[in-house]
């Protein structure tokens, strides 16, 4: 079931999984640089297609070159094996 939240032990292997994420507040959140603006917007159309593809939508945000990513099941409380897919391919863009 994937709005199960997740275990302390399933928590603490996403976080070494994916060590550029930081947990907060019951999200996994990042902040991503990039060269100019244009740049970081394509970023973000990836990023929607992704979150669509899920039906999974992150809080973000973007300002010229910085886009910031929280991600958790707000319907569950936390984190949950969506969130971690959802990650998981966040960080196959930066991969390809």
């Amino acid at each position: 079931m994937q709005d199960r939240l997740l275990e302390k032990s399933e928590l603490e292997e996403a976080i070494s999984k994916f060590p550029k994420w930081e947990y907060q507040e019951e999200s996994l959140k990042q902040d991503f640089i990039f060269s100019d603006f244009r740049e970081a917007f394509e970023f973000m159309v990836q990023v929607a297609e992704i979150a669509e593809t899920l039906n999974h939508h992150p809080d973000w945000s973007n300002s010229w070159n910085k886009v910031s990513i929280a991600i958790s099941t707000h319907s569950a409380g936390g984190l949950t094996a969506l969130d971690l897919k959802f990650v998981e391919k966040v960080e196959s863009l930066s991969d390809s």
